[in-house]
């Protein structure tokens, strides 16, 4: 019998597995699909544009921004993150510049980003009044807040809590990760942006099209069957707009 697979974040190697770049890989096209839209909706577009990517693990996202025209900083609590991202393209995305700190505490200039996407933030901060506080101190006035996160429903709980954390056969992260005091429903995370001056002005659904093909990807992932590229077009996550979302959710606010 293979022996069970490492799981640690932001850690390379063949027998680690990273939750966190699972997630960021599987999510990826939605994320982007999703911020391609909402520029569409709003008539803008990144020329001449700074964004900020919170929450940016080994800068996938971030790169994806700047291949559509941002100037990007990425920032992480992870300096392993960090440094995994400087070394994996380091000359062929020179708009990006990566940095290593909290997102309670990300020690930015006021107003300098006309878009901020948060990803996996909002699900692992237990003080969101102050990430929100200080994403609107760094957006500009008008600027764009875009984000996904976790919902807090049975579902999720099943999932995150059990499948991802505790589950021999599903495990992909830490236990400890994720936890249900941290996981947001819609509602209580648009309070907490109006809070902070900040508009919700959308919320969507975004699920695997099969949640029969994201288990067979997790269970082939941890056995080494497959690598992290080869798991988007097996889960094969798809924006659901119309959807009440039951797991995982987008939304964009703009800052007063």
């Amino acid at each position: 019998m293979a022996a069970a697979p490492r799981i640690e974040l932001d850690a390379d190697g063949p027998d680690v597995v990273d939750g966190r770049q699972i997630r960021a890989i599987a999510f990826q096209e939605c994320r982007m699909t999703y911020v391609r839209g909402t520029l569409a909706a709003l008539g803008r577009t990144p020329d001449g544009c700074r964004a900020l990517v919170v929450g940016s693990g080994r800068g996938l996202l971030a790169r994806g921004l700047a291949g559509l025209g941002f100037d990007v900083t990425a920032v992480d609590p992870s300096a392993a993150a960090t440094r995994i991202a400087r070394a994996t393209h380091p000359h062929d995305h020179p708009a990006v510049a990566y940095r290593t700190a909290p997102a309670e505490e990300p020690g930015l200039a006021d107003a300098a980003f006309d878009l901020a996407y948060y990803a996996d933030t909002f699900e692992i901060t237990p003080d969101p009044d102050r990430v929100l506080a200080e994403a609107a101190r760094l957006l500009r006035p008008g600027g764009v807040l875009v984000y996904d996160t976790v919902n807090r429903t049975p579902l999720s709980r099943l999932i995150y809590l059990g499948a991802f954390q505790r589950l021999p056969l599903t495990r992909i992260m830490p236990t400890g990760r994720y936890t249900a005091a941290r996981l947001r429903t819609p509602a209580e995370l648009t309070a907490a942006l109006d809070r902070h001056g900040l508009r919700n002005e959308d919320i969507c659904d975004f699920r695997p099209r099969d949640p029969r093909g994201l288990v067979r990807a997790t269970v082939a992932r941890r056995r080494g069957r497959i690598t992290d590229e080869q798991i988007p077009p097996l889960a094969g996550f798809v924006l659901a707009p119309d959807a009440r979302p039951r797991v995982t959710y987008l939304g964009y606010a703009l800052r007063s």
